[in-house]
């Protein structure tokens, strides 16, 4: 069974071509990746990079993609090209694809597994757009454009990030607010990024030998968007994101915890609306906002070491805070754990952040090694490497973060029990 996922981000589109075997007896069965490659840039000149195996990458400029929609198109047109070219590997002249997943961000109460996408399941995901504003919306445009691609017989399963913590205890999932809100609205505790921490757990299973039942593991996923969550005994007990994916951790441009009379004080003082408060703390916040700078931690990191902009300094100082913060929280929720896994873009690239989280926590047994830390900055997707030092209790590591993967195995698994 061949399986384009497509993994949208606000202003990126992943995308990866696998093939499970027809032997196949299970999702667990690794399949065989034909190609991959990633759009970025979308809402302006964007950049399109494919790679496959045993071929030299190639990478597209300098296109104007407005939307997730022209990307999906744009990576069509280009996989067309490539199977003209190489027909053996992708099926001959127009490429041949089985089913299509997608990774969705919010799927509320109503999505507690990976679906197979009809009109009523589109209706449903539009409906939650408002909370998850930077994601669902562009997921929704790449849907649509791989149907109209397609043709209704190809399968398409949504895959989403919410039913990964779907075991969260109800004290974890409940707010302390009016028992008729939460009722009446359906407002609760959702978390987010469940395919990334989902992808993180199992690599740390493969990698230990261990079943996911016997391990207690707290998985940082450190991008533009940031979270981190807490297992035991192979579910969800916390995760940082909550009801929108604006909860928990500083991020490139959301603010993470908040008090929340502070919304209340900007639309007096301020003269600002409620939907201008909202948009700012999602996309004027995080490091964009302390810094005054950027939202890219490399950017920021390259500031501190040339003493460019004391803000910059700042603004890791409290991302990483915060991060500490969640950590001792979660080592008490868990009571210890097992293993700490860092991931994400900063996760897996930020050596120098790695460390700060990790200052300091040597009363609970968790010491880094400094050079293994240092030497760990590129990690392949999948992949499992230990920083910790030989006097540390407890594994700590960086995990290449595979969504890609993790979308196909599930769209593979719905598919399959569907027949």
């Amino acid at each position: 069974m061949r399986i384009l996922t497509l993994n949208s981000g606000s202003s990126s589109l992943k995308f990866r071509m696998v093939d499970y075997p027809s032997s196949s007896v299970g999702a667990d069965t690794d399949p065989t990746t034909l190609l991959q490659g990633i759009v970025t840039g979308i809402g302006k000149e964007a950049t399109l990079k494919i790679s496959a195996p045993q071929r030299v990458a190639s990478t597209c400029v300098g296109q104007d993609i407005l939307n997730h929609g022209q990307a999906v198109a744009w990576i069509w047109e280009s996989l067309q090209g490539m199977s003209q070219q190489d027909g053996e590997t992708l099926g001959g002249p127009g490429i041949v694809i089985d089913a299509v997943g997608v990774r969705v961000v919010h799927g509320g109460h109503r999505f507690t597994q990976s679906v197979l996408i009809d009109e009523n399941v589109l209706g449903q995901i539009e409906e939650l757009s408002p909370l998850a504003p930077l994601h669902n919306p562009p997921c929704l445009e790449g849907i649509y454009q791989i149907r109209a691609l397609l043709g209704p017989d190809t399968p398409i399963v949504a895959v989403f990030d919410t039913s990964f913590h779907r075991t969260l205890p109800e004290h974890a999932r409940t707010y302390a607010i009016p028992w008729e809100w939460s009722t009446r609205h359906g407002i609760e505790r959702f978390g987010f990024h469940g395919i990334a921490h989902a992808s993180l757990a199992h690599s740390y299973a493969r990698y230990s030998g261990r079943s996911l039942e016997e391990i207690r593991l707290i998985t940082f996923q450190l991008g533009q968007g940031c979270s981190v969550t807490a297992m035991k005994n192979g579910a969800v007990v916390d995760t940082s994101m909550g009801f929108t994916p604006l909860e928990g951790l500083v991020m490139g441009t959301r603010c993470g915890d908040l008090d929340p009379a502070i919304m209340g004080y900007l639309a007096e003082h301020a003269q600002l609306s409620l939907e201008e408060i909202e948009h700012q703390l999602n996309t004027e916040s995080g490091l964009l906002g302390v810094s005054g700078q950027t939202s890219d931690m490399r950017q920021l990191l390259e500031a501190i070491r040339e003493q460019q902009n004391p803000r910059a300094t700042l603004a890791i100082e409290v991302f990483c805070h915060r991060a500490r913060k969640y950590l001792g929280a979660y080592l008490a929720t868990l009571g210890g754990a097992d293993a700490v896994i860092f991931g994400g873009g900063i996760g897996e690239r930020a050596p120098d952040i790695r460390s700060r989280i990790c200052e300091g926590m040597g009363w609970c047994g968790l010491s880094l090694d400094c050079h293994r830390n240092f030497e760990a900055s590129e990690v392949q997707p999948g992949a499992v490497i230990p920083i910790h030092s030989k006097e540390s209790t407890i594994d700590l590591l960086v995990s290449g973060t595979d969504e890609e993967s993790w979308v196909a195995r599930e769209t593979f698994l719905c598919l399959s029990n569907a027949s």
